[in-house]
Formats: C-alpha cells, structure tokens, sequence
C-alpha cells in the first residue's frame, strides 16, 4: 500500500495539481471566512449521490460533466481526496482518520495543493516548515503531507474517542477551532466512495461496520411510529410536542430524564463537567457521557465519567427491549463506543451530540446501536 499511495501522489501531482496551484484563488484564510456559505447545508448532504459523482470523476469523466456537492473544483479536489485516503490506508489508519484527514483539508485548503497560505503555510494541510512539518518542498507533496498529518494524529491520546473537530484541532491547533465539524458529512462521503476504489478498502473497519448493522435501530423493536419518527422534525433543544416520561418508567429513571431534559438547549462541551449547563463557563457544560452521569448523580446513581467506561455499567440489555432511563451507545465499535445517550421512551433519546451542538432530543430512528445498558 505503501507503494500504491506514493504512486497516486506522483500520479496527481500532474498535470492537474501542477495547473492547480498555479491559480491564485483563494488564501487559506478567505477559505476559512466564506466557510460558513456552505455548513448551513452540508448536514443535507447526498452521500449516493456524492459517491455517484466522485466515481465517475475516478473513471476519467471530465469534471465539466460532474457536479459534487461541496467541491467548486473537483477535478483538482477529488484527485486530492484520493491521495488523503490512499496514504490512510498505507499506514492502516481507521476510517474515521481518513475521514478527520478529509475534513481538516477541506476546511485548510477546501482539497487543493496550495503553494501560499497564512504565512510560510502550504499545502493541502497548510503545514508549515517552520512549525516543524517538513520543508516547503515536502509539505506541497501530498503523500508525505497526508502522511504527516496521520503521523501525528496518531500520537494524539484518544483520539478516536473525540468528535472530528476536536481530533482535527488536536493537530492542527488552529485559531477556528470549531470549523471543522461542518466538513464531517462531505468527508464521510468521499471517504466511503474513494475507499471502495481500493483493494480491501472498505475492510479497512469491516468489524466495526458488522458490529454496527446487527444491533441497527431497526432492530429497537419499535413499530413505525414507535421509532420517533411520529414526531416529525424535532427542533434542536426542545421537547417535542406531546412527549411524557412513560408512567411505568424507573422513578429513578424519571429523574434522570427530567434532569437531563433541563440541560436542553445548552451548547455541548468535550470534558465539560455537565455541574453548571447554564453558566458562564464553558467547562460546566455538558459532553455525551458526563450528561449520562450527571442526570443519574441526581437521580441518586453513581456512573462513571467516560462513554468507553459507561458501556461497562449495569447489565447489556437487547435495543429490542429497552426502557426509559437505559443507555444506548453509538460510533466507534461495541466495546469502545464513541457516543451516549439515554433513551427516554416512546421512540426517543436525549443526548449532548458533539461540537457546536445543543443538548437534544432525536429519535432513535436515527442511531445505530452499538450496545444498550440498564444501570438500575
């Protein structure tokens, strides 16, 4: 693979890439200000159509003839994406680092090969030679960036565990720390139909994809109707129309759901406490497994702090048969789930979903279950 991602690099870095930096169109930093154009509508992203696309860019198709949402040049981006994910794939990197890879170039450089940026920055990365990356001839190559990059992402302390925005920032320490989460569902889509190109590529996870679809929200035992979806579209950080706490719940169970349910709306926080959602300070915000602990701290039940422990707690129960009060865990794979949240009945679960993002109710259409835990 090794060879293979080198390959694809001297493969791009003609005539296409060549042409590419040669156009002065944006600076790292004009990229970054008009970023925001495009995150109000990138969670509506078709991803079989942005696969559809991006194939046939792969199989020779003139980019005049293809349009893929969210990339203005892809006959320059999509070659670009393509390395990113050959170089993952070389260094046995997981799907979700090819998919922080493509999100944080996305958003350095929207996928091109540049050769300015903010200062003495360049690249896909927009690295830069006097932080340490390389020499400015090696930065602008995008299998040694590419490699780069994961070389140190790797080196990050659990950062399979964090949402993409804060892996991406674990890297690259930018000055816009949050603006990498809008790329995710563009990345996710390149990631998956460039992947597919590659001998064993979509192996890469298989595990954790088949762990995945057999504990699938379909298998919840909800009926149609029973799954959330009755509720229509829920507005973030509100309690949907007609929703009450079963009366055959847990009262325990029923404490911690009304607790959680006071934290809606409050802005999630990566190792925010979740002792003050309302305050000031950022870190008495909530994340996903310190709302899991605080709501049943009120509710007289000790938990511990962190989602990959949380999957520990009580007994595993079926998603077929939850009850209010259990906890169901999402991302990542079953015995290190990267996401918790706490199915409250009729179809529903409240969660503190990621950066940026308000304390929330979604319908548990929506989740694929990894494993459910009843810790009463």
């Amino acid at each position: 693979m090794k060879g293979l991602a080198a390959g694809i690099g001297v493969v791009f870095l003609s005539p296409i890439l060549i042409a590419g930096t040669g156009m002065m169109l944006a600076s790292s930093a004009d990229a970054v200000q008009s970023s925001g154009s495009f995150s109000s509508c990138s969670t509506d992203i078709d991803t079989g159509k942005v696969a559809e696309q991006v194939t046939k860019i792969l199989d020779g198709a003139s980019a005049k003839d293809v349009h893929v949402e969210g990339l203005d040049l892809p006959a320059e981006q999509v070659p670009n994406a393509q390395t990113i994910v050959a170089a993952g794939l070389s260094l046995d990197v997981p799907k979700k680092g090819q998919i922080i890879a493509l999100a944080t170039a996305m958003q350095e450089s929207r996928l091109r090969n540049l050769n300015y940026g903010d200062r003495d920055s360049l690249g896909l990365f927009q690295q830069r030679p006097s932080q340490g990356w390389g020499s400015a001839q090696q930065i602008r190559d995008p299998v040694y960036a590419s490699e780069q990059f994961y070389k140190h992402l790797l080196k990050v302390d659990g950062w399979q565990q964090m949402t993409v925005t804060q892996a991406a920032q674990a890297v690259q320490k930018s000055g816009l720390p949050d603006a990498y989460a809008q790329w995710e569902n563009l990345a996710t889509a390149l990631q998956e139909a460039i992947a597919k190109t590659f001998p064993g590529g979509n192996d890469k996870d298989g595990k954790d994809a088949d762990q995945g679809k057999q504990a699938s929200p379909g298998t919840t035992g909800c009926a149609p109707g029973q799954d959330g979806s009755g509720f229509g579209r829920i507005p973030e950080g509100s309690v949907p129309k007609g929703y009450k706490i079963p009366k055959d719940a847990d009262p325990r169970a029923r404490k911690a759901i009304t607790w959680a349910m006071q934290q809606l709306g409050t802005l999630y926080q990566w190792g925010g406490s979740c002792t003050n959602a309302h305050g000031p300070d950022p870190m008495g915000r909530c994340d996903c497994s310190s709302l899991m602990q605080q709501a049943y701290a009120h509710a007289g039940v000790t938990l511990t702090r962190t989602t990959y422990t949380q999957v520990n707690e009580g007994k595993a129960v079926s998603p077929a048969q939850l009850k209010p009060g259990d906890l169901i865990f999402s991302r990542g794979t079953a015995a290190q789930p990267e996401h918790v949240g706490m199915y409250m009945g009729e179809g529903l679960v409240i969660e503190a979903p990621r950066t940026t993002k308000p304390v929330r109710i979604t319908p548990i259409k929506d989740w694929t279950i990894l494993a459910a835990r009843r810790v009463l």
